[in-house]
This record gives C-alpha cells, structure tokens and sequence, in this order.
C-alpha cells in the first residue's frame, strides 16, 4: 500500500547549505500575500508557514525590487524596514521551526516585461505595449542597479534569510533580455559576446559574495529554452531549428559560465512572456516536457539544478528523474497551492492522498488577470488560510449530500472533516459527475486524478456513499437527516433549433465520453473552454475540424496561457474557426449558421457537437421546505470546477 521515495527525500547540499528534501515552494508573484509596502501579511505568515509544515524543505519568497532610482517599478521596497525584519523574522522564525529554509528573490528588473516606464537592456518593445519601446539603460545605470542589487543581498542576509535567488535569467525579464542576443544590441561592455551579455550576471554574484560571505548561497533562476520564431511568436512545434531566443546549447554554456562566477544553485524552468504557455504549462503538454532540458544542463555542471515548472508533479517521475541523476530536486508553484502537504504525503508513501493540481490556470492565473483574487481551482482554501480554516462544527448534525458530482463530494468532505454525520446519494453507478467526461481526453489526466482523489477522501473518511439511488423529493424526506444539500449539477443546453435531434447532432458530453469517433469532419457549436477542448482532442485525431461561436472571440474568460495554446494548436492542426456566427439548423450535410450580415453557411460535418454551455437541472428545494430539515441547493455544473469546488467548500464550511 505504501510507496517509497527516497530521491524526493534526500537531503540537497547547496554550498555549505544542507535544504533537507529535495522539494521546494516556487516564487510566485503573489501580492495577496504582502501589503502594500511589501511587508508580508497574516494570510502570507499563514501561507508560507503551512507550507513548511507540510514539508517542503526550500521556500523562496517572491521577488523585492530594489531599484527605484533608475528603473522604478510599482513594487515598492518599504520605507519601514523596521517593520520589515520584524515580520520577515517572524516568518523565518515560522518554517525554520519546520526545518524548512526560505530563500528571497531580487530582482534586477522587468525590463520590457513591465510597464511602459521601465528600462531594458535595449530599445525593446515593451510586451504588454508592443507600439512602444524601452529606454536602453545606460553603462552607468546598470552598474548603480548591480550596486542597488548588492545592497539589498546584505540588508536581506542580515535579516536572516538563508539565500537569495536571482530573479531572473527566466521568462524573459531584465536579466534575461541582457543575455539574449535577440534583444541585446547593445555595444558596451554588456553587449556583444556571450560572456559579455553575461556581465551583468557575473558581477550581481561576485559583489554578494564579496559582501555577505562566500558561503552565503546565492541562485539563479534560469531560462533553458525561448521556444519562439521571434518577439510575440511562439513556437507550438518546439522545433529547435527555428528558435530565435535560447537555445539549449547556449542554455548549457550559461550554466557552465554561471557556476564558474560562484552561484550556488540553478533554478531551471522554461519560456518567456512571448511564449506564456510554456511558462505556465496547461494540461496540453505532456509531463516531464522539462526533462531533456534540464538533463542536459545536469551533465554539464557540478552545482545543484532544481526543475521549477516543467509539468514535473508527479512524484513517481520526480524520484525516477533523481535517481537516474537527471536533476537535483523539483520546485512546485502551481502544485504547492493545491496541495501544501504535498512532502509530507510523499514521506508516508501515500502519494494518493495528494490532491493533484489541474493545470487550469483558471484560479492562479485566471482570476488575477480579471482583477478578481489569486486562488487555487482544487484547493478552496488556498490564499486564505489566515482565515478559510476548516473548523469543528458547534452542533453536529446529520447532513444527506444528493448528488455526487465535484459539489457534492467537496462538501461531504469538508462537512465531515467538521465533525459532521455525512452520507451522499447519487443516482448514476460512479461518482464523479461532470468530471467524468471533463477528464476523458488524453489530455485531461489530471482531472481524472482529481475524480479519484475525492473517492479516496470520501473512503478514507468513512462517509457512506450510495451510488445508483436516484433520490425524488419523497425519498429526500423520508432520511433521517437534519440538513439536506441538493448538488444535483446541470446538463448542456440543447436550443430548439432544426435538426436539433438529427443523428448528427451530439452533445459535448457525449462527444467527450468519445461517442462520435466515427466520421472525418466535425462541427462544434460554441468556443467555450469545453468546446475548444473537444476541438483539439478531434484535431489530435486527425480530424477536419470547425468551432463556430457566437461571440467576436473564442473562450472569452479562458485563463491566458490555456488560451493562447489552443488557438495556436488550432492554426497548427488548421482547425477553422467561425466566430460571429449562430447555428440555425443542423442536417444531413452538417450545420448551417448565420454570419452577423445575416447570410448562411453550411459547414458539412458528420458530426455536429453542441456545446454553447450547461443548464442546471430543476432543484427540488422548494419540494421540501416545511419538512423541518434544513435545505442547501448548490448551482453546480453550469461554470467551472474552481466555482463548484469554492462554492461547496464555503456553504461546508458554515453548516
């Protein structure tokens, strides 16, 4: 029953730095977790310290940002620095406790990855404003930023922190742009060679070990592949031969010159802002996509390199990878949110227990770009475990779940970890609901994973689960149940249009549960997340394939880097895309749809696949009010598994 991990769990020596395991936090640019100084907060006191106790051994703050004179940035170090060590040294007092080291970013500059105003290595258009150019900084000024830099590495030691990490050689911020020839030009000192684009780097590393002891650890985070044909042009086919930012033979030339000027450590990940998907890879890539990267750096230095990113969660792999000596350990962004325990799970062999991250980006990265809060799809609790604990119930109570869907199983886990009777009823023979036919593409592993993780929890909580019982309003009153949660989830919107129930037509359920393999051209009806989804599983297949939607664009509200992939899968797979227009009939041919100048086009298919989203089912609440029980009906299916997972973890958590 219980499996083993040795390599995750051996120590790593960093310098004269023993980390004990070989799994870190990744850095990530959470400013939910600080004020608005920069001053880490309660709920990032709470984050990082819960991460500690679960195990993980290295813990890396995000970045401070210690240049304002030259290159000012809206991160503001704080004024208050008293402030700072006091928390700061709360903090480290925290996961040092658990044995945990935590390491600080600095970061030498956005360069073109930030707003119009911050400088770069040349004149650079900036990403998010491609019709402007950075200011070049000058000689002078990117010595004053290694000084500035410097400064901060002591003040940082000082207040206890066991290293820093430079941030960054990686995703194409200021370091980055030094060292690529494609937007390096300059003719100074820092531009021309490679050991002269690499400069900067060299004398970052020499003057914190000059000041804070050659024993101090000191990391770079490092970029092993662009994967672009140029700025803004990602490369879907990862063919080397076009590569026009790093490659990876120069990536190991890097390394080796990196650990020639005294780092300590290589945090080794892959893309840059013009290639976003590789830097937060969705599900569509495979795991371990970072292996032969960093293998091949592995073998070329003799310090430490850690795989941050990459799709390398799986711990099987991870403790393989180790073992055959193809990298150091693993840093875990994405998958730290889903679950903190993560190490832990690993030390007792029961990696089952582990709850898997999506890959959706639909919280981490999603809710932020739409200016709502940072959260974890899976993990309801996560950036808020200052104040979404999972307390004891006052009053235990006996509660029916109906419906065994994600809603239901999150609440009668959550429910049940409260102290609460717990029993779920669903109608079909397995549990799952919607995540069935969600996780059924190849791609989709982790949602299948994610299926049986809520089974586990639910067995290993002993909540009695009765599958086939499709339960109707009498059956409901007829339990011996003071709190009744309704969870019944939603089916897809079938429009009464011509043709609506032709052979032809399926509906994306039924298409993804793969019931219309047959056939070589397929139409689908609606750009959502879940048709697009489909498209590319029938692109994969081969298949001649058109997505036609209403809407200007497709998968409006899609996390960016989910996005962005599927629509250059689409133009790698030459799936046809419609937008603007309606479906009106479906017949023998394939479906006709109408432009917004009203005119019609046939798009033939032997299949026509409706997904312009779900409806949920009549809940029967109303049915049993008065009954003296008390009644939770929960709109699940019709959204996302982030909002079907918040929305019963909250309703749980109050019962």
């Amino acid at each position: 029953m219980y499996e083993k991990f040795p390599n995750l769990l051996m120590p790593l020596q960093v310098g004269k730095l023993t980390v004990k395991n070989r799994l870190a936090v990744a850095p990530m640019g959470l400013m939910e977790l600080f004020d608005q100084e920069g001053i880490v907060n309660d709920t990032g006191m709470e984050f990082f310290a819960e991460r500690a106790k679960g195990g993980f051994g290295l813990i890396t703050l995000p970045a401070v940002h210690p240049d304002q004179e030259i290159d000012p940035v809206i991160f503001k170090f704080p004024e208050n620095k008293t402030l700072y060590i006091q928390r700061s040294k709360m903090l480290l007092d925290r996961c040092h406790a658990y044995g945990a080291k935590v390491f600080i970013q600095i970061s030498f500059g956005l360069g073109r990855n930030g707003m119009p105003g911050c400088k770069s290595s040349d004149e650079t258009p900036y990403y998010f404003a491609p019709d402007t150019k950075t200011p070049a900084l000058t000689t002078e000024e990117i010595k004053r930023k290694i000084a500035l830099v410097v400064e901060m590495a002591k003040f940082l030691k000082d207040t206890g922190f066991d290293g820093v990490e430079m941030h960054a050689m990686h995703w194409g911020y200021l370091l980055d742009q030094l060292a690529m020839s494609i937007t390096n030009h300059r003719t100074d000192e820092y531009g021309g060679s490679l050991e002269n684009r690499l400069r900067a780097a060299k004398e970052l590393v020499l003057g914190i070990k000059e000041v804070c002891g050659k024993d101090f650890p000191v990391c770079m985070r490092l970029g092993l592949r662009s994967f672009i044909t140029d700025l803004y042009r990602p490369d879907i086919t990862r063919d080397d031969s076009k590569e026009a930012g790093r490659t990876l033979e120069e990536a190991v030339e890097i390394a080796k010159l990196l650990e020639e000027y005294g780092y300590d450590l290589l945090s080794v990940d892959l893309g840059i802002y013009d290639s976003f998907y590789y830097m937060l890879p969705p599900a569509y890539i495979e795991y371990g996509v970072i292996l032969p990267y960093v293998e091949a750096v592995k073998k070329a230095v003799s310090i430490p390199v850690i795989a941050a990113g990459g799709r390398m969660n799986d711990p099987r792999l991870s403790d393989h990878a180790i073992g055959e000596g193809r990298l150091d350990g693993l840093v875990l962004g994405r998958q730290s949110l889903a679950d903190p325990y993560y190490p832990s799970k690993v030390e007792t062999g029961k990696i089952e227990k582990i709850r898997p991250c999506i890959a959706c980006n639909a919280g981490c990265n999603g809710e932020g770009s739409l200016g709502k809060y940072t959260c974890c799809a899976v993990n309801p609790q996560a950036l808020k475990e200052d104040f979404m604990k999972i307390e004891p119930a006052q009053q235990r109570k006996k509660i029916a779940v109906i419906g065994g869907g994600t809603a239901g199983m999150e609440f009668a886990r959550t429910a049940r970890l409260r102290g609460h009777e717990v029993e779920l009823y669903e109608k079909e023979e397995h549990l799952g609901g919607l995540l069935i036919p969600a996780g059924n593409h190849d791609f989709k592993s982790e949602v299948k994973q994610l299926n049986q993780w809520y089974q586990n929890e639910l067995k290993d909580l002993n909540i009695p689960v009765h599958t086939g019982m499709e339960m109707r309003a009498e059956d409901i009153k007829a339990l011996d149940a003071d709190t009744i949660v309704l969870t019944v989830g939603a089916e897809p919107i079938m429009p009464p249009i011509p043709g609506i129930h032709h052979p032809k037509t399926v509906d994306c359920v039924k298409a993804s549960m793969n019931q219309c393999e047959t056939g070589d051209k397929v139409a689908i009806i609606g750009g959502g997340l879940t048709g697009c989804e489909i498209a590319l599983d029938m692109a994969r297949k081969r298949k001649k394939v058109t997505v036609v939607d209403a809407l200007d664009e497709l998968m409006t509200g899609t996390a960016f880097p989910n996005k962005l992939m599927l629509l250059d899968y689409f133009k790698h797979y030459n799936v046809e895309i419609l937008t603007g227009h309606r479906i009106k009939e479906i017949n023998d041919t394939g479906a006709v749809v109408t432009g917004k100048d009203n005119q019609e086009k046939t798009v033939q298919a032997d299949y026509v696949i409706m997904s312009i989203g779900f409806k949920p089912r009549k809940s029967m609440a109303s049915e049993l009010y008065g009954e003296g029980k008390e009644v939770y009906s929960l709109v699940t299916g019709t959204r996302s598994i982030m909002t079907s997972v918040r929305d019963a973890f909250e309703v749980a958590r109050k019962v």
